[in-house]
């Protein structure tokens, strides 16, 4: 077996138990301490395991701040992703926008390109989208209103999602690991994400560097499902590396 492919099991098994011992993991696979002590390392590198005393624990699923709050916090960051984006949208397409401060700065960048058709489940993008000098035609999906974040969710939304297909689904999520994909903190916006993707020929995940490693508790994509990952650039190449072994074009 392939140290990868190891490792692979080994962060799935401490997911799943909750934590591992060195002496047992060994057992398990059939190798040296010293070996899972290296495959343990590199997972607590990447941020997907925790080392502790003679094995290694589950890490705390990543959970977000408020909206309020992560529309201050890297901005700059969130501004470079924005403008890679619109490097790879056409004038003329249709675009699904889910709901955050990434792809609120995605919709400001976005409204320079001729002829976009908008559907969002975000107030605030709508607003921006709707304001775009370019002509954009934008839809505001209707659902059950959350202030916090000012964005509907629920079923009305997915239904209403199912009546439209895009060219591309925008998504920004809160953790992404190379293994496991594209995952969200909440379940209903991790619904209201899966059910964009679904409707789109092509899915790019937006993810700053403060994302990526993380795992969060509700699955949003698998790496097979996404096209493209754009994140910003404070991003080790052992991470690009390994997102583009899984067919992800990386920017």
């Amino acid at each position: 077996m392939k140290p990868r492919q190891r490792q692979q099991i080994i962060q799935e098994l401490i997911i799943a138990r909750g934590e591992a011992s060195v002496d047992k993991l060994a057992e398990h696979f059939g190798v040296s301490a010293e070996t899972i002590r290296r495959d343990l390392g590199v997972l607590d590198t990447l941020g997907v395991i925790k080392k502790i005393h003679g094995g290694a624990a589950r890490v705390r699923l990543h959970s977000e701040k408020s909206f309020h709050e992560r529309m201050s916090e890297r901005t700059t960051e969130k501004r470079v992703i924005a403008e890679k984006v619109a490097k790879l949208i056409e004038p003329n397409e249709t675009v699904f926008l889910d709901t955050g401060s990434s792809t609120l700065i995605c919709a400001e960048v976005l409204g320079a390109i001729e002829g976009l058709t908008v559907i969002t489940n975000s107030v605030m993008i709508a607003q921006t989208s709707g304001a775009s000098s370019r002509g954009a035609k934008t839809f505001l999906l209707g659902g059950c209103f959350g202030a916090d974040n000012s964005e509907t969710v629920g079923p009305l939304v997915i239904e209403q999602i199912q009546r439209f297909q895009a060219d591309t689904a925008v998504i920004t999520v809160a953790a992404f690991d190379a293994e496991m994909g594209a995952m969200d903190s909440d379940f209903d916006e991790a619904q209201v994400a899966r059910a964009m993707i679904s409707r789109a020929r092509r899915t790019i995940v937006l993810a700053d560097s403060s994302k990526l490693g993380r795992i969060a508790a509700f699955n949003v994509a698998k790496t097979e499902d996404i096209d493209i990952l754009v994140s910003g650039s404070n991003v080790g190449t052992g991470f690009a590396a390994a997102i583009k072994t899984k067919g992800i074009e990386f920017r």
